[in-house]
């Protein structure tokens, strides 16, 4: 008599479907991870899942949070999350990390961080995985957050742990970007680029309690000032300034109330609707790139000849535009000759 243990059963679209929509945690978990897959069928089975679930997505609000190392981050989206989930919301956090190449993120390592929330019953963290490109990662978390917007979470909040071209990932992907500073802690005006500034829907200026809500509220004035130059991305929004404390949940109220009023604005002027439109067309373009990507690295033409093209252009012995037209024509891809 065989030990083996019987395979499990293969779940299908419908089971999927079902799981999520009821907010069933290991099925949504479960969706994710398929999600996550890089393997072919897998992907197919996601599409298939994340297609029937889209009557169920969209509903909720997205917030993404970005901001230094140190800058109080976690403790503030705990809080945060904390503050919703009595205020009866369900909260689901992704955290964007494409520079953990060598770590691949961890779970564990995000429920530390946000030790509360990772407790409660109506809060849901996962970090998005890295696949070695931004494009990838951007690629997975919003199909990450169409499936814990089918399952019910009705606020949803984008940490991006990275630096650079995350921020500007991430602020295509939600509905309200907030820009999180430090006071006198190298987060001045001549430290911070202003692409940042100019994508940010507000900038919340964190650790104003005890010795500091002096140098935080004379950061907010600094700020306000630099704001007033720049030019708004919306015609009916005005990026606001507030100070915040995430450790003493100080003015963490009025932040979320001015998040409301952005999305009450904006839907009213028609920019909501629009704003998630241009993310649609976005995640397609970004899914193509990754999906172009994959193919490329999966041609075994391309893969047996990018070793030698890749030696022959370090070494100067053709030229970079040479070496990518070969490997277009390799794929099929190449101009007429």
């Amino acid at each position: 008599m065989s030990n083996r243990a019987a395979p499990r059963a293969q779940l299908t679209v419908a089971d999927f479907v079902a799981g999520v929509t009821a907010g069933d945690r290991a099925m949504l978990a479960r969706a994710i991870t398929l999600v996550e897959s890089t393997k072919r069928e897998h992907r197919a089975l996601a599409q298939e899942v994340l297609q029937e679930l889209l009557p169920a997505t969209g509903k909720a609000l997205r917030l993404g949070i970005t901001g230094v190392p140190g800058v109080g981050k976690s403790t503030t989206i705990d809080q945060l999350g904390i503050n919703l989930i009595e205020a009866g919301h369900k909260v689901a956090v992704l955290a964007v990390d494409p520079t953990s190449k060598r770590t691949g993120g961890s779970i564990l390592g995000d429920k530390t961080r946000m030790t509360r929330l990772a407790q409660a019953p109506g809060a849901f963290i996962r970090p998005s995985p890295t696949s070695g490109t931004l494009g990838g990662v951007a690629a997975k978390t919003r199909e990450t957050m169409a499936l814990v917007e089918a399952a019910g979470f009705d606020v949803v909040i984008v940490e991006t742990v990275g630096v650079g071209q995350s921020e500007t990932t991430v602020a295509d992907m939600v509905d309200f970007f907030l820009v999180l500073l430090l006071a006198g802690g190298g987060d001045d005006l001549q430290g911070i680029k202003k692409g940042i500034i100019e994508i940010a829907d507000m900038i919340a200026i964190n650790k104003a309690d005890g010795d500091n809500v002096t140098r935080a509220q004379a950061a907010a004035a600094e700020y306000r000032a630099a704001m007033s130059i720049l030019t708004p991305q919306s015609a009916t929004w005005i990026p606001p300034v507030v100070t915040i404390s995430g450790r003493a949940n100080l003015g963490l109220d009025a932040l979320w109330e001015k998040i409301l009023a952005h999305r009450k604005t904006t839907t009213a002027s028609g920019e909501f609707a629009e704003r998630r439109r241009t993310q649609a067309l976005s995640w397609m373009r970004d899914m193509l790139e990754d999906r172009l990507m994959q193919a490329l690295r999966a041609n075994p033409r391309v893969a047996a000849a990018l070793p030698g093209l890749e030696a022959d252009v370090r070494e100067g012995r053709i030229l970079p535009t040479l070496a990518v037209e070969r490997i277009l024509d390799m794929m099929g891809l190449g101009g007429p000759s």
